[in-house]
């Protein structure tokens, strides 16, 4: 009884249906083979009591009757005609005439082309699959007084967890005791450990490798980069590309034409196996499998190497694209203020000890650009006062000298002006982009202090490389002042520069250049992105510092901070697009072949269906070589 019950468990589930209704179908169509020789014949000798017995029964019911019943099934439900309905008519034409080997034959290649097809899906499902088992189901959280595991779902924001050498990171937060490495590679493809100190930022699914460390719990369960991520390919698996129908939406076509030249071919020569051998090679199986297992190859490759592809249509639009448009802050630069130079104009302070002592009056800033300038000098001592001046800057003392710093105005408001060449220096680094910081010490103005987003090294690199892949034309559509944005532009190679725009005028940037042919390309991180990159014919967004708003916008997501994935999301769009040509092409030029052959009386159904079935083999194949590729080398962004 138990084994019974396995049985039927087992033939549950469709894969492994599937699979043993071929391995039972092997030897029985080997015995037919050997019983009828292989020979074909036809007429009213076809059929004698002998075939009732014939083992090609066999693979006609397991394989064939599931594919004639769900073909008619669907046309009589939907009223809409699926390349499954030619395959049917084959399987019955064949069975008509007594060729039950042929007819066996044809069920079982098919089947065995689906479960082929089915094994390299099952690759693009690998990486779901893993992500799934990467959530953790346990968690250690803090109380006070006592530590108790929970599951992991039932976390909260705010939440403090105990997370152990060894164990899975089970919360997006943030680190507020101990120090650690952690491993991100699942999640944002970083092959190096990074290490973590109080304050860093953790993702759920990650790996603590090392030391001991709370940390506090940013977003509930489901909405953790790696819960998203799930959601992300999930996606991507159930939405289908356009050309995916291709043969569907041919099977209207497909169909009439098969069954009239079969009709003709049968009439003029008075042979039916010519009929029914047309019948077989006339089925577009290769030119079903030829568009979906292509896709989801290069999905599958894209995902290992950290670029989630949403949907067929995203990748096969991409490989299309001929312009991208660019958003500066986060995407060609860092997104975050560094100091880039120091002026001094006290002759008793040099450039560095100035902004030793600036870095020590910023130590306590909440400012963005206080932090960046305390961050300039770790080292720096503390300041005895500190005061913060909303909209002004900030009021300090440090080692007995009085500091005031922030904008000109401010310290002009109070009557400290720079000199003539100070003020030289101000309008030449804001020409550049750059903010300028103005330091008052004991009532006189003492200096300068500039800072300025950093390009990423590999800004330039990156954009010749998607030049060489066929991309003619790059933007950058930025909301940042002009001089900033020719700065940036120009040192990272972008042809087109858009600055001062605010949301609602990138969005109609986007439309007037996604209407002048191939359509465009938007990349970008922010919350302010989101509208242009929803906009764009594909949306591209930088999932390892972006936005959620502006990730959920997206058509694909670079999980980790490196633009040198573009080439590479480029390229494979584009070989997935010549996959698919070149399987396309196959498929017709074998039929086209065969049915020649066919209606000639040079191919009857057996070799028919041998021929028909090599090359969805061939297809499936082709498009499985997809998953070797890898990135070439370059060094990621930091």
């Amino acid at each position: 009884m138990a084994f019974i019950t396995r049985i039927y468990k087992t033939l549950q589930d469709p894969d492994s249906r599937l699979t043993w209704f071929t391995i039972i179908s092997i030897p029985a169509l080997v015995v037919s083979f050997i019983m009828s020789g292989g020979h074909e014949h036809g007429g009213s000798s076809a059929w004698s009591i002998q075939s009732l017995y014939d083992p090609a029964w066999i693979p006609i019911l397991l394989c064939g009757f599931p594919i004639i019943k769900r073909a008619f099934t669907r046309l009589f439900t939907t009223g809409k005609i699926r390349v499954g309905l030619l395959i049917s008519l084959a399987i019955i034409s064949a069975v008509i005439v007594g060729e039950l080997f042929a007819a066996g034959e044809v069920a079982f290649l098919l089947t065995l082309g689906q479960l082929l097809e089915n094994r390299t899906l099952r690759k693009a499902r690998e990486g779901l699959q893993k992500l799934v088992a990467l959530a953790p189901r346990m968690a250690n959280r803090l109380k006070v007084g006592h530590e108790e595991a929970i599951e992991a779902d039932l976390l909260n924001v705010g939440d403090v967890v105990r997370i152990r050498p060894g164990e899975t990171i089970p919360i997006d937060g943030v680190i507020i005791s101990g120090q650690t490495s952690v491993d991100q590679a699942i999640v944002t493809g970083e092959s190096i450990p990074v290490d973590k100190a109080p304050g860093d930022k953790i993702l759920a699914g990650t790996v603590n490798l090392f030391g001991s460390m709370d940390a506090r719990a940013e977003k509930t369960a489901e909405d953790t980069t790696l819960q998203r991520m799930i959601r992300l390919v999930k996606e991507a698996q159930e939405r289908r590309a356009p050309v995916v129908r291709l043969a569907d939406r041919w099977a209207s076509v497909l169909v009439p034409t098969a069954l009239l030249t079969a009709v003709i071919v049968g009439l003029a020569t008075g042979e039916t196996l010519r009929a029914v051998s047309i019948l077989i090679v006339f089925c577009p199986c290769a030119l079903a499998l030829a568009t979906p297992t292509a896709i989801m190859a290069v999905i599958a490759n894209l995902s290992r190497h950290g670029i989630l592809v949403k949907s067929g249509e995203a990748l096969e639009s991409m490989g299309r694209i001929t312009t991208m448009a660019f958003d500066k802050t986060g995407t060609l630069t860092f997104g975050r203020p560094v100091v880039s130079g120091t002026f001094s104009d006290l002759p008793d302070f040099s450039d560095k000890e100035l902004l030793r002592l600036v870095a020590s009056a910023e130590r306590h800033s909440e400012h963005p650009l206080g932090k960046a300038i305390a961050a300039a000098v770790p080292d720096s001592p503390e300041p005895t006062r500190f005061e913060m001046l909303p909209g002004k800057g900030i009021s300090a003392t440090v080692e007995g000298k009085q500091l005031n710093i922030g904008t000109t105005d401010w310290l002009a408001d109070n009557g400290v002006v720079p000199s003539q060449k100070m003020q030289k220096n101000i309008t030449a680094e804001r020409e550049t982009g750059k903010a300028v910081v103005a330091v008052e010490m004991d009532g006189r103005f003492a200096g300068l202090i500039t800072l300025s987003d950093t390009l990423r090294p590999d800004a330039s690199a990156m954009i010749k490389s998607l030049k060489k892949s066929g991309i003619r034309q790059t933007m950058l559509l930025t909301g940042d002042h002009p001089a900033a944005a020719r700065h940036m532009a120009t040192a990272a190679g972008v042809d087109i520069v858009d600055s001062e725009l605010l949301p609602e005028d990138k969005v109609e940037h986007i439309k007037s250049y996604a209407s002048q042919g191939t359509g465009i390309a938007m990349v970008g991180d922010g919350v302010n992105d989101a509208p242009a990159l929803k906009t764009a014919t594909v949306g591209i967004a930088m999932g390892g510092v972006g936005s959620d708003i502006a990730i959920e916008a997206a058509d694909i997501v670079l999980m980790r901070d490196d633009i040198q994935l573009l080439p590479y999301l480029l390229r494979m769009s584009r070989r997935a697009l010549n996959n698919i040509t070149i399987n396309i092409t196959l498929s017709l030029l074998i039929n086209a072949s065969a049915i020649t052959f066919a209606a000639l009386g040079l191919l009857g159904p057996v070799l028919a269906a041998l021929v028909h079935n090599a090359s969805s083999l061939l297809v499936v194949s082709h498009a499985s070589l997809l998953l070797r590729h890898k990135p070439g080398p370059g060094k990621p962004s930091r």
